[in-house]
């Protein structure tokens, strides 16, 4: 990590009831979809590091408030819940950014183990306070591929949290799936947003190049 220099005194969002807001859009992802159908893979896994690559592209989503200092992170993981509906088991996992692997079927891989072991106790799940998660560098993403919901609407730990929240939906019949993401005003905005949307874009059309 390392301190930006950031006037956060002046910046009129510190003063708002609540600085967080949020935006959605759909995203193309038949090329994805269809690359995971055609290797047999887990298209849950590949959006995942096309979500959690897109983040981090992004420099301002990695900041964070520690100590009333502005810090940027080197890099996000990303913590994503698992459930197994049968059996009526539910946990987090944390996951390794891909670029930390050879390619992104290395990455694949890596985490479908993990999400086995971490799912049927073989492994920790992941288990950090929500009010001190905000200082670790992470990305909370969840997925709801029940329903192809337009807009997405997230709890608030406080009202200056800063870590982004992502939920990503159902793939409709066009192959566009509903991307939300939760970002903090004081280092994000529009053009920030629209940044990671089209990073994401990128990674989904084409997943080979996410090394």
């Amino acid at each position: 990590m390392k301190e930006i220099d950031f006037d956060l005194e002046n910046n009129p969002f510190m003063d708002f009831l609540s600085s967080r807001y949020s935006m959605t859009a759909k995203v193309d992802v038949e090329k994805l979809w269809n690359f995971s159908k055609e290797k047999d893979l887990s298209f849950f896994v590949l959006s995942l590091g096309a979500l959690l690559n897109a983040v981090n592209k992004v420099p301002v989503l990695r900041r964070r408030i520690i100590n009333g200092k502005v810090i940027e992170y080197d890099y996000l993981d990303g913590v994503t819940p698992l459930m197994d509906e049968e059996k009526g088991i539910f946990r987090e996992m944390r996951v390794d950014v891909p670029e930390k692997f050879d390619n992104i079927l290395d990455w694949h891989d890596y985490v479908r183990e993990l999400q086995q072991k971490v799912l049927y106790g073989e492994n920790h799940d992941f288990n950090l306070d929500m009010m001190m998660r905000d200082e670790a560098n992470i990305v909370n993403l969840s997925c709801i591929p029940w329903v192809d919901f337009d807009s997405m609407t997230n709890c608030v730990a406080s009202s200056n949290q800063i870590q982004p929240l992502i939920t990503w939906g159902k793939v409709n019949d066009d192959y566009k799936m509903a991307v939300s993401i939760t970002v903090n005003h004081i280092f994000v905005n529009g053009r920030d947003i629209a940044y990671f949307f089209e990073h994401l874009q990128d990674n989904v059309n084409d997943i080979l190049s996410m090394d």
